[in-house]
């Protein structure tokens, strides 16, 4: 267990597991969530017995979080819930211990990054880890991640074995940004990955043949994956819980398309994809599960 003491802010579908994994893993915790109940649920979650101080303490804000910790956690729904947090009024910065390291599992854009990073060091002298994952909720609940960084190889080296907690790899791909970049490109795997098995599952429906089966008949051969062996299934059979939304898999590709106008690269693919999640939110399927994009024709 490391000496270095941490602090979470987020508890939502995927920083909620994360932050258990470390608790499991006998670090102690400071968390902050926007719902202040989820971090005081954690908290008594955490005790073992009356005895025992707590491994989770729940924090009234990020300025708290930050007073006692020398690496602290961002698990955050967007941009601009990350600079709220970090540099708000009650943020991170306001209290931040000098050189302390932040690590932001959020999915942002890579310019995004470099510029709340630069704020961060200028403010602290600490250095900022661009961490986003892979994996689902599933994947945090088992400590599962695939995590990929961006930001100062001795910083990465320090966070790491506090991140294997919740990942099974953890990756350095480069200076700051780089994590988030190669998020993208993970995200525009997924979801156009997504946009073929919904494709398929009603392409199936219409051709009369019985959809729960194929991902079985499929298993070992090139069509196989983990989204389809996932996915297709809450296409046939919706789930009554989202493991991801279709809201913020688009959040994901409008940043996709950013990246892609600021490099100067044509994304055909990821771009219809991207005008099928707005038109998904636009009939009020936002906050549904990722999968019931196959509810909503690509063209109409």
């Amino acid at each position: 267990m490391s000496a270095l003491s941490i602090g979470f802010c987020g508890l939502g579908l995927m920083g909620l597991p994360m932050a258990r994994r470390l608790v499991g893993a006998g670090h102690s915790i400071g968390v902050w969530n926007r719902s202040h109940e989820k971090a005081l649920t954690l908290a008594a979650e955490s005790v073992k017995d009356a005895t025992a101080a707590p491994r989770c303490y729940a924090c009234r804000s990020p300025a708290e979080v930050a007073e006692a910790a020398d690496i602290v956690m961002l698990c955050l729904a967007n941009a601009e819930a990350v600079e709220a947090v970090v540099f708000g009024t009650q943020g991170l910065v306001t209290r931040a211990r000098d050189g302390a390291i932040l690590v932001d599992h959020s999915t942002l854009s890579p310019a995004q990054t470099i510029a709340l990073a630069q704020r961060w060091h200028a403010q602290t002298g600490g250095h900022w880890i661009d961490a986003p994952v892979s994996g689902g909720t599933a994947g945090a609940a088992a400590g599962m991640l695939a995590v990929m960084a961006g930001g100062a190889a001795d910083a990465f080296d320090t966070v790491t074995p506090v991140i294997a907690a919740y990942a099974a790899r953890v990756t350095r791909m480069g200076d700051s940004g780089a994590g988030q970049a190669t998020k993208l490109a993970n995200q525009t795997i997924v979801m156009t990955t997504i946009a073929a098995l919904a494709e398929a599952t009603r392409l199936a429906q219409h051709a009369g043949i019985d959809v729960a089966r194929i991902p079985a008949a499929l298993q070992g051969g090139w069509a196989d994956s983990v989204l389809l062996q996932t996915l297709m299934p809450r296409m046939i059979e919706p789930p009554v819980r989202a493991t991801g939304t279709i809201r913020t898999m688009l959040k994901d590709l409008d940043a996709v398309e950013a990246l892609a106008s600021d490099t100067h690269v044509s994304l055909p693919l990821a771009s219809l994809v991207r005008r099928w999640l707005a038109r998904a939110v636009e009939q009020g399927l936002g906050n549904e599960d990722i999968s019931q994009i196959v509810r909503v024709p690509v063209e109409g």
